[in-house]
């Protein structure tokens, strides 16, 4: 066990190693305190809720790091070949699998370190900025969870549930990306496709929801938009109803077939050559 640690502690090592990795992190932090600044010098009406600035701009900071991760998931698998240090990773004590599976924990703490630091920021430059308020705001007044209006929970309980749900997505989409990576060894594959995914997954929700049969409940795209749930919908598609527990399903299973096809390539593949 703490031979693995080791390797993951390696594996984040060569990420934060990066100067790219510290632009990235100075743009999630400095993007929300400027958006809030501008929000409050150009808004003539009444200040917004500090969690009403918070909700709004952390979705766009979250979808950046999305991306920041995938450009990192891209180079974790693809990057080892194209620099040809796949070799000296494999003569090591560890098996292939156990390899991979660092590279995709290192990850997974690199995006969850990533929102935290960017919700801690947002948070706190809205508070400095709009004042603290225990009111949700109207903006999340209007989801309600189990049938219990929003009103009546805390900002808190909201605004984490709802980061947590677009969480499962970042992860479906860095999934995406790695096995894309181990499976093609191409990192601009991996970040083309993966950001395709990001970007036109509304688009082709939309699309699918003229669709008259059922096999559209099992495509991922629609599901990765777990907030449609949050208001008491019946899911992204009214003419599908769906449940939260019927999406986290379908998602559990494209999550186990991304990582299969990862692992299977990775420890098959030779590289000798």
């Amino acid at each position: 066990m703490v031979n693995f640690l080791k390797l993951v502690q390696n594996e984040n090592m060569k990420i934060y190693r990066r100067l790219r990795t510290w632009i990235m992190l100075g743009a999630i932090v400095l993007i929300p305190i400027l958006i809030s600044i501008i929000w409050k010098l150009t808004t003539d009406g009444p200040d917004p809720s500090n969690w009403h600035a918070t909700n709004q701009e952390f979705g766009f900071v979250l979808m950046l790091i999305t991306i920041f991760t995938v450009v990192q998931s891209a180079e974790s698998v693809a990057g080892e070949f194209t620099w040809g240090t796949i070799k000296l990773l494999l003569i090591r004590p560890w098996s292939r699998s156990v390899i991979l599976l660092s590279k995709y924990l290192s990850l997974i703490l690199f995006a969850l370190f990533f929102t935290v630091i960017a919700f801690a920021v947002t948070l706190l430059a809205n508070i400095a900025i709009f004042g603290y308020t225990d009111n949700p705001g109207d903006y999340l007044a209007r989801f309600s969870m189990g049938g219990q209006l929003a009103v009546d929970l805390s900002p808190w309980t909201l605004m984490l549930e709802d980061i947590g749900l677009q969480l499962v997505s970042l992860v479906m989409i860095v999934s995406f990306a790695f096995m894309l990576s181990s499976a093609f060894r191409s990192g601009g594959l991996a970040i083309g496709l993966s950001i395709f995914l990001l970007f036109a997954g509304s688009i082709i929700t939309a699309i699918l929801a003229s669709a008259n049969g059922t096999w559209v409940k099992y495509v991922m795209f629609i599901h990765l938009d777990l907030s449609s749930y949050l208001n008491g919908g019946d899911g992204p598609i009214p003419n599908h109803p769906m449940t939260m527990s019927f999406s986290l399903a379908v998602l559990a299973v494209y999550f186990i077939i991304f990582n299969l096809v990862s692992w299977t390539v990775f420890v098959k593949r030779d590289v000798a050559a």
